[in-house]
């Protein structure tokens, strides 16, 4: 990961051809090594475990990145995940505390460790970390349309996921071992998933992501539903036309702030996208004013939050990373 404003090459990459409007939910970059070998017999996509999921492939060969790929009724092809498991995971015997990475737009489950060094910025610390496919522009969500199968990301992730992850892995399968967190449509997803599932995840953390989805006629709204139409849908949407308002109700962290109280709560954005910048100006601007308005709501209400700006526009930060994940591991139930 850098910290520099994104390449040309990767700006392209980001956007995909699509219009402007795709550029807020994207992350930038798409992840460039292909899915890792299969390690053994591939079962049935009907062998499907309680959790809904069955195991395609997988591969643990990786002493600290391990891969599964799986079959789901809640999406229209076979998602994929990448594990990160703490050095000695597999000698120690002791149970971990467990970290949710949700990447941004047309991305992958693949980013963090190729394009972000997700390795070194989590070496030496005892959590595992679980970096699930959200689809390229999935928004964290069961759309109200699809016209390409069933994308259902939220589904997948709270419903089938997080209790395959706790009876496959040693982890603190509770409120204190489990933390969220995301970049640009991931950072929105992690608030999401913090509020909706409240007794899911003790810290929440956002980066560039959106936190106020009706300010400025609904700006975020609308680009979710856009995006979504055009890069995940075909032609669907998350939201609908006109929106399911009790949707937007539940998945705005503006309208349910008291579900962060008694979290920890870590935010960052930038301030200053380069004026030349038009892709960091267009994700960057309306997720500092939502940030804003969602960080003097918290104060309003005596939630405390750990919050930052940057100079710069919508690109993850190593520095605050590294911040961010001291601050989870300190939070979160240690290894024992």
């Amino acid at each position: 990961m850098n910290s520099q404003l994104p390449s040309r090459r990767n700006l392209l990459k980001g956007v995909g051809g699509l219009s402007a409007g795709v550029a807020l939910a994207s992350g930038g970059m798409l992840a460039g090594a292909s899915a890792a070998r299969a390690a053994g017999p591939a079962r049935s996509p009907g062998d499907l475990s309680g959790h809904g999921l069955a195991v395609l492939e997988a591969n643990e060969d990786d002493h600290r990145m391990w891969y599964y790929r799986f079959a789901t009724e809640a999406i229209g092809w076979d998602p994929m995940v990448n594990v990160y498991v703490p050095e000695g995971y597999r000698d120690s015997g002791r149970r971990y505390p467990v970290l949710y990475l949700l990447h941004g737009g047309s991305a992958d489950f693949m980013t963090w460790d190729v394009e972000y060094g997700i390795r070194d910025l989590v070496a030496n610390r005892e959590v595992i970390v679980v970096m699930p496919d959200g689809g390229d522009a999935g928004w964290y969500s069961n759309p109200v349309s699809s016209h390409v199968g069933p994308r259902n990301w939220e589904t997948f992730h709270m419903a089938q996921l997080v209790p395959w992850v706790d009876a496959t892995f040693r982890t603190h399968g509770e409120f204190a071992g489990r933390a969220v967190a995301g970049f640009s449509m991931g950072g929105f997803g992690a608030m999401k998933y913090a509020a909706k599932y409240y007794g899911h995840f003790s810290s929440v953390s956002c980066h560039s992501g959106p936190t106020s989805m009706r300010r400025d006629a609904g700006a975020v709204t609308h680009w979710a539903n856009a995006t979504s139409a055009v890069a995940e849908l075909g032609g669907g949407m998350v939201y609908g036309t006109p929106w399911d308002e009790g949707r937007v109700s539940a998945d705005n962290p503006m309208e349910n702030l008291e579900r962060y109280r008694d979290k920890r709560v870590f935010l960052v954005c930038g301030d200053s996208p380069h004026p030349l910048d038009w892709w960091s100006q267009i994700n960057e601007w309306q997720v500092l004013a939502g940030q804003r308005e969602f960080r003097a709501a918290l104060d309003d209400v005596g939630i405390a939050h750990d919050s930052h700006e940057d100079s710069g526009g919508h690109y993850p930060r190593d520095n605050f990373w590294t911040t961010d994940l001291d601050g989870i591991v300190a939070h979160l139930r240690p290894a024992g």
